[in-house]
């Protein structure tokens, strides 16, 4: 398989390298997350102009019908820098389901929006009981005439304070953890009924807590066949593990780059730390750990779009245990390396390593993809 990307891939990457190195110092990334929303208004609307917020939507909505490797592209250099801005939320998690499963209309209305940098949305669907169980749905959505009463509360939504609209799951049938009976609704974040409470997370992103009290949508509000949108919500799930797994490598590559340049220059009993053997087999560990990582990554980016569910979740999930034992290893030596500055608000590989611990606990974390992996067979069939 060739792994090389090609002249358009390379261009993507420069673009998106030059516009984070320019852009995104960390004293800049501090300023940014006191905005409104936790990030830079103005580099979600040059996001918009380099045509990243319509990568992977067709042509005729506005984007440039990119894949899982362009996504790849994009979301390692935002773990690079720390971005904050709400791309996994907006463009991976809703947009992917109004890609996939949105009706022509809601395509044509709200993907050129998306592209444009105009609206933000926001995938409301875990629920404090759910754990990593996707299809733990105990909200309602029950007929009220032609539409839908939407009933629950969600919790956790990335960057739902920001959102002007959800894509909220809800159950019109079936048991609180069947994977029949699940719908999905675009619910305008301003309607009646809807309460939705922000705050910042560990990682320095943001979340929202989001209440559905007797809100009613109409039936042209559903994406795509109410009931039946479990397959859809987990492929979209498979998608943002793939994306956030780039997002981790580019995180782990930059805190492997931070720690050598410091043993290059810290210097303890008159000599610099790096010369000591046993730093260097900690640094040297750590590639190693990165380079898995990067490697299960562009399997899980490979297999993003794969159609047989059996094959695409194992490898997703063996993509999901490397990411979080790469993270730790990496993450603790470099914090362990760094010293005590390892641990304070201003030194940038502290906040590297809580962004990891993030990714990590994202749609499960190692272990319970562990087992995932190991009910489903492994990743090689014996």
């Amino acid at each position: 398989m060739d792994f090389a990307l090609s002249e358009e891939q390379m261009l993507l990457r420069n673009s998106v390298g030059r516009l984070f190195a320019d852009q995104y110092a960390f004293e800049d990334r501090k300023r940014y997350a006191l905005e409104p929303g936790g990030f830079s208004r103005e580099l979600w609307r040059q996001y918009a102009e380099l045509g990243l917020l319509g990568l992977p939507f067709s042509e005729e909505h506005g984007g440039s019908a990119g894949g899982p490797v362009e996504t790849m592209i994009v979301m390692e250099a935002m773990g690079r820098a720390l971005a904050l801005e709400p791309y996994l939320a907006t463009v991976v998690l809703a947009g992917g389901l109004l890609r996939f499963g949105g009706s022509d209309g809601l395509r044509a209305k709200l993907i050129p929006q998306i592209s444009t940098g105009d609206l933000i949305l926001a995938f409301a669907h875990s629920e404090r009981q759910a754990r990593y169980d996707l299809a733990d749905v105990a909200a309602t959505a029950r007929r009220d005439g032609a539409g839908y009463m939407l009933d629950g509360a969600k919790s956790l939504v990335l960057h739902g304070d920001s959102a002007r609209s959800f894509v909220v799951s809800a159950r019109v049938g079936g048991g609180q953890r069947e994977q029949n009976g699940i719908a999905l609704f675009l619910v305008d974040a301003a309607a009646a009924g809807v309460a939705t409470r922000g705050y910042d997370t560990v990682d320095g992103q943001r979340a929202a807590e989001v209440t559905l009290a007797g809100v009613r949508v109409n039936a042209d509000a559903v994406i795509g066949e109410a009931g039946a949108a479990f397959p859809l919500i987990e492929r979209i799930a498979d998608t943002a593990m793939a994306a956030l797994a780039a997002e981790a490598v580019g995180a782990m590559a930059a805190m492997h780059e931070l720690t050598v340049d410091y043993i290059k220059t810290r210097k303890q009993f008159g000599v610099t730390i790096g010369s000591f053997q046993a730093l260097q087999h900690r640094a040297a560990d750590m590639l190693v750990a990165l380079e898995q990582a990067r490697s299960m990554t562009l399997l899980a980016t490979m297999m993003a779009g794969e159609d047989d569910r059996h094959e695409r979740r194992a490898a997703i999930a063996a993509a999901k245990v490397q990411i979080g034992r790469s993270s730790r290893l990496v993450g603790q030596q470099a914090i362990q390396l760094h010293g005590g500055i390892g641990m304070t608000m201003e030194a940038k590989v502290g906040h590297y390593f809580k962004r990891l611990t993030t990714i990590d606990k994202m749609f499960g974390d190692a272990d319970y993809h562990l087992g995932v992996l190991a009910a489903s067979g492994g990743l090689i069939t014996a």
